[in-house]
């Protein structure tokens, strides 16, 4: 069986674009770039953020706490965010506009309640397996290109987990937007850059 090259599109959802309750500036201009890069792939992954309505990564979740601040949960420090990505809500839904027929695998994360899930191999504890690695190793997969949203947070864990797993990775940054959270941008691209990822 030859080598297969996957393409892993980052939670291209509503409520991380424009209008959405994690709005990634930018994020709608990436999705004619992956639909046009889907073609060129003989496996095509969605990652979906998929959040209970009482996940801990929710600032609304917590009293006196605000989005955006750090908290430390059992596996280290935790950005709490907005509530998005509502299992069930149209902000978890895929953009419209993004082309679903060549997709062959979804792969949801972040439900469980008590652990957020940045990356599309493992929960933020860096141990709970979402399935991924085991998709991928049995389709034959060596390489992976990365998109998606946000660049700096869930493309990044992701792309450092698969190095860790041992797969090639690029990341193309023109079909990917970060929110830049604190300078969170240069620091994702300098950890990306030194764990091996080819940023393109």
């Amino acid at each position: 069986m030859s080598d297969l090259c996957a393409l892993l599109v980052i939670d291209v959802q509503n409520d991380f674009c424009e209008g959405g309750a994690l709005e990634v500036s930018g994020g709608s201009e990436i999705v004619e770039p992956i639909n046009a890069l889907m073609e060129a792939y003989d496996v095509v992954i969605l990652s979906q953020d998929w959040h209970p309505t009482n996940h801990q990564s929710f600032a609304s979740n917590h009293s006196n706490k605000h989005a955006y601040e750090m908290i430390t949960m059992p596996y280290g420090p935790q950005v709490l965010w907005p509530t998005h990505c509502v299992q069930g809500s149209k902000g978890a839904e895929f953009h419209s506009k993004l082309r679903s027929d060549p997709v062959q695998m979804i792969v949801r994360k972040g439900f469980r309640p008590t652990i957020d899930s940045y990356s599309a191999f493992f929960e933020n504890d860096q141990t709970t397996p979402t399935g991924l690695d085991g998709y991928l190793r049995t389709r034959n997969v060596k390489k992976i290109t990365i998109v998606g949203l946000a660049l700096d947070f869930c493309v990044k864990f992701t792309a450092l987990d698969a190095r860790r797993l041992g797969y090639e990775v690029i990341v193309k940054q023109d079909a990917c937007r970060a929110i830049d959270l604190d300078g969170s941008l240069e620091v994702a691209l300098s950890e990306m850059n030194e764990a091996g990822v080819s940023l393109f």
